[in-house]
């Protein structure tokens, strides 16, 4: 083969190379790094991960509510209002979907970043009702900043009848709706009344419409918070496009566009002082002055769309590659990953649960821990810890150290069980299955331990802790090879106990 010097003087051409763009010729010394640029810099700023490491409702808002309290930026990467997190400051409890748990903080700057899907009207609403609750929201406005990047949910549906019939499990007979209602949301129920028509069988999604918006995402007919604040006869434009692709779908939706629009226009208007290029403000935050920087996951690692049980799933990618995603942030800017852990297992929903206590052990776990959906309302099964699932959790984000919640509930059990390993028809799996035909199927080894049969409420020490319970958090150490870091024994900031 001839070479480059050859082919670039074919015929007296100007010279080419083989790729058919111009020759050209550095200068010695531009070619030439600076020995600066040559060597690795640590990176200014990293961020600190708070994540779910089982099937959600682990407690992730109370460890952000702490860490956030010193925090510069607190971040959502992913998820939308399916997402549900308490806090209780002072004695008022918040529950927050969209917003960042940590925009509690005053000094704080609450970031929603590009891989969140937003409800505009939820956004609104909810910050509403947590400002009734007390004077923790006051100000919020000002120390939000929403990604350009993310995309919108924010269509609204009529049904023909102004009633959708529905298989829904927690409403019965049919479901009359507000007057308006999420399109997403509409449409998210249908394909769950669908399945389960067709298959006996529905994912149990929260209702939120975040799967149609992640589908509309990723089929690229999504719209934008960049386009909402932009040019609104462009907008209008691609909303007409998607609502037609919609009700072609769905003959049965009765969408009231110009109505649609006339809300969106409200929308944008209070929406852009709030928006901002997500990648710039991150770009500025982690490579300028020193910032403490805090990123809350939404969901948990087995809800990842990826590493969860799929297919009863999120949409999102829950584990710490979501971050980078959802956020704009180089892989080496990531710092510490907290992994957040209930001290026994709850899941929400449909799907297997190899630990799952259906029976008398189930039925208190769920009375003494409260466990309703903060989103749903629904009832979470519960069942002992299985830290198969979480040392799987442990791989796939690799957790600098645990925050293990709601300890207290423990309290009043003579012993407790510890999944510590699986088998399917007698033989041991190596690893936790991806085949959810598989994992229905497998039969749980435990551990038992003695309980402690006493309150640990008033505990804020390790030390105040009953022996008891410290080998039990001793063995969750052991088993994971990972620290343990919190331990929740209450509702409140104070019942938080700092290890180390």
């Amino acid at each position: 083969m001839a070479s480059d010097s050859n082919m670039a003087n074919v015929n007296g051409r100007e010279p080419v190379s083989l790729n058919g763009e111009p020759v050209v010729k550095r200068a010695r010394e531009n070619v030439q790094l600076s020995a600066s640029l040559r060597t690795p810099k640590e990176p200014q700023n990293k961020v600190t991960v708070v994540l779910g490491a089982q099937w959600g409702d682990e407690g992730k808002g109370k460890v952000v509510d702490l860490l956030a309290m010193d925090a510069d930026i607190v971040c959502r990467c992913q998820g939308g209002n399916n997402a549900g997190h308490t806090v209780v400051v002072d004695s008022v409890e918040y529950d927050f979907h969209l917003l960042p748990s940590g925009v509690l903080n005053k000094k704080a700057t609450s970031f929603i970043g590009n891989g969140v899907v937003i409800h505009l009207p939820g956004l609104f609403e909810e910050a509403e009702k947590n400002l009734h609750k007390g004077k923790g929201l006051q100000g919020w406005e000002e120390r939000l900043k929403i990604s350009d990047r993310a995309h919108i949910g924010e269509f609204h549906w009529f049904s023909s009848s102004g009633c959708l019939r529905t298989a829904w499990p927690f409403v019965d007979g049919p479901f009359c709706p507000p007057p308006v209602f999420n399109f997403h949301q509409a449409v998210d129920g249908i394909q769950e009344q669908q399945r389960q028509q067709q298959e006996g069988k529905n994912l149990g999604t929260t209702k939120k419409g975040i799967g149609p918006a992640y589908s509309s995402k990723a089929a690229r007919s999504g719209l934008r918070v960049c386009d909402l604040v932009s040019d609104f006869s462009v907008f209008e434009d691609k909303f007409r496009k998607l609502a037609g692709h919609y009700l072609v779908m769905y003959p049965n939706l009765n969408i009231n566009i110009e109505e649609e629009l006339e809300q969106l226009k409200g929308f944008a208007e209070r929406l852009r002082p709030l928006v901002t290029d997500g990648v710039y403000f991150m770009h500025k935050a982690l490579t300028g002055p020193s910032k403490k920087i805090l990123v809350e996951g939404a969901n948990a690692a087995l809800l990842d769309i990826d590493f969860g049980t799929y297919p009863f799933v999120t949409s999102s990618n829950c584990t710490v590659g979501g971050v980078c995603t959802g956020l704009g942030v180089p892989p080496s800017h990531v710092g510490r990953v907290y992994g957040v852990v209930k001290a026994y297992t709850t899941r929400v929903g449909v799907g297997a649960f190899p630990t799952e206590q259906d029976n008398d052990i189930g039925e208190l776990l769920q009375s003494r821990g409260r466990e309703f959906g903060v989103t749903t309302g629904r009832r979470r099964r519960c069942g002992w810890l299985d830290l198969v699932l979480v040392r799987y959790a442990h791989m796939v984000n690799g957790f600098s150290a645990i925050a293990l919640t709601k300890l207290d509930i423990l309290d009043t059990l003579p012993e407790i069980k510890v999944g510590v390993a699986y088998k399917v028809d007698g033989q041991p799996l190596p690893s936790f299955p991806a085949n959810m035909d598989v994992l229905t199927r497998v039969l749980v080894d435990y551990e038992t331990l003695p309980g402690w049969c006493c309150s640990t409420e008033t505990a804020r020490s390790f030390e105040d802790l009953p022996p008891q319970a410290q080998n039990y958090i001793r063995f969750i150490e052991d088993f994971l090879q990972v620290p343990v870091k919190w331990v929740g024994v209450g509702k409140s900031r104070e019942s938080m106990i700092k290890l180390f």
